[in-house]
């Protein structure tokens, strides 16, 4: 195992078996959240240090965020930090939003009770940690809601397309709560799909989940405009 060093200075394991997974969940958050901000070239000996490892599963795991359109890989630049583009998002989240609403129409025949209980767990544990304004656990928590749906389609082609494209959007879900006031209407647009689902009314579950896409791309727009 390798040692990697946390903020508090304690020291957790990385398994050696997924050493390069977990480096990539590791570096999906520091992207995410802006900590390796778009356009910049990726510190490969620094976050060396910083996790311990040697350079071959940071490689491996620049790799997995590149076929993930994180990161751009240049033979002479090195990794270099995914731009986000007017172009791109207007693309690819309408397609995302009608993966999304087809899952959802799915789920709600084939998700048991047991897996609906479960997102409802996810989701009050989601709006804690909005009342608690902590954004990257509300982040996490809110793509587990969004992943268990789709998951529970029951369609691996679905879910196969859909993982395709989430990579080059995850970081605008995360900017579209940037303001107060549309973190608060992406909470209750949450209400509102745990309702449709618990009903099991899947053509109105499709539809608040095209909306809740749609919206998220709306604000990403108006922070791109205010830039």
């Amino acid at each position: 195992m390798d040692t990697t060093p946390t903020a508090d200075g304690m020291v957790s394991l990385i398994s050696r078996r997924s050493l390069h997974e977990e480096l990539a969940a590791r570096l999906r958050d520091m992207i995410t959240e802006g900590a390796l901000p778009a356009g910049k070239k990726i510190p490969e000996r620094e976050l060396c240090e910083k996790f311990g490892v040697s350079r071959t599963p940071l490689r491996e795991a620049l790799k997995v965020l590149a076929s993930e359109g994180l990161v751009n890989l240049n033979q002479n630049r090195g990794a270099v930090v995914a731009s986000l583009t007017r172009a791109d998002l207007e693309e690819v989240f309408p397609i995302m939003g009608s993966l999304e609403a087809l899952s959802g129409s799915l789920a709600c025949a084939r998700m048991s009770d047991s897996d609906i209980k479960a997102v409802e767990t996810l989701h009050r544990q989601m709006v804690k940690s909005f009342e608690e304004g902590d954004r990257p656990t509300y982040f996490k928590l809110n793509q587990e809601i969004h992943r268990a749906i789709l998951v529970g389609s029951g369609n691996q082609t679905l879910v196969a397309m859909h993982q395709m494209l989430a990579g080059r959007i995850h970081r605008a879900r995360y900017m579209a709560n940037d303001n107060p006031s549309r973190w608060r209407a992406a909470v209750d647009e949450h209400e509102r799909i745990l309702a449709a689902l618990q009903e099991r009314d899947g053509p109105r579950l499709a539809i608040v989940l095209s909306d809740h896409l749609r919206n998220k791309l709306a604000s990403v727009m108006r922070n791109f405009s205010a830039e």
